[in-house]
């Protein structure tokens, strides 16, 4: 639990320090006039990239209560962010850290997405469950096998629909009849 806590809060600081890692680098290890120009675009990429899947792994409800990350996101997400480490070295391996950084990039992404979805369905789920529950237990029709599936059922008693109106619906009412009238 203490990696996953850790890991909620590097989650935002990488998103910064991570692009700042990759202009370090680039002036302690060097690189030509083309890493120049490939620094510009990758810094600014490789910003949004983390902070959107900061977002989307932070806004996931189960997160926000426990304040700690999936072991998924550990893995796929800390794997992504050695991935922008090594790259930030520009060694003979820079092209391989690259196209890994890319592909975990992807990978992040889709799974903080389907991470969010599942753990939202099951948030609902859970939810209606209980306001079944609760709405059986309300109309004291919790009676027999199937009372949870069928809670708004009453056979004894009547249904009323009441219709309220406006002054503005009466105004428009009389408006309609006095065109026709005149």
């Amino acid at each position: 639990m203490l990696i996953r806590r850790a890991f909620f809060w590097w989650l935002v600081a990488a998103a910064v320090v991570l692009p700042i890692w990759l202009g370090v680098g680039w002036i302690i290890f060097g690189g030509g006039g083309w890493g120049t120009l490939g620094l510009v675009i990758t810094v600014p990429v490789v910003f949004i990239a983390l902070a959107a899947v900061a977002l989307l792994v932070r806004i996931r409800p189960t997160v926000r209560a426990e304040r700690a990350v999936s072991w998924t996101d550990v893995g796929v997400v800390g794997a992504l962010h050695a991935a922008v480490i090594g790259l930030g070295f520009y060694g003979d391996s820079a092209a391989f850290f690259g196209v890994m950084a890319i592909l975990l990039a992807i990978a992040a992404f889709w799974s903080a997405v389907w991470q969010l979805i599942t753990d939202g369905a099951r948030r609902m789920q859970a939810t209606m469950v209980e306001f079944e529950r609760l709405a059986a237990q309300q109309t004291g029709s919790a009676q027999g096998p199937d009372a949870a599936s069928r809670p708004f059922i009453r056979g004894d008693e009547e249904i009323i629909v009441i219709q309220e109106r406006t002054e503005r619906t009466e105004r428009t009412d009389r408006t309609e009849r006095t065109d026709r009238e005149g």
